[in-house]
């Protein structure tokens, strides 16, 4: 599902347009974000794709929604 990550004020979020959702990052795998998964506040757990550790914010990326038993 395409993501659009971007930073704050307020911290990190991930807005997902197809849902009309945007909900703050509250916890993540990797200090940089890319390559492991990233917890929104709403429980959602999405997996981030591998990108160089200085990639400028926003973008949108392409992520997979982890599933509940994972």
């Amino acid at each position: 599902m395409k993501v659009m990550l971007r930073r704050s004020a307020s911290g990190l979020s991930a807005y997902v347009p197809k849902k009309d959702l945007e909900e703050p990052i509250v916890a993540s795998e990797r200090p940089e974000l890319w390559g492991g998964w990233v917890r929104l506040k709403n429980g959602w757990t999405l997996e981030l794709p591998e990108m160089a550790a200085g990639t400028a914010l926003p973008i949108t990326v392409n992520a997979r929604k982890r599933g509940e038993d994972e």
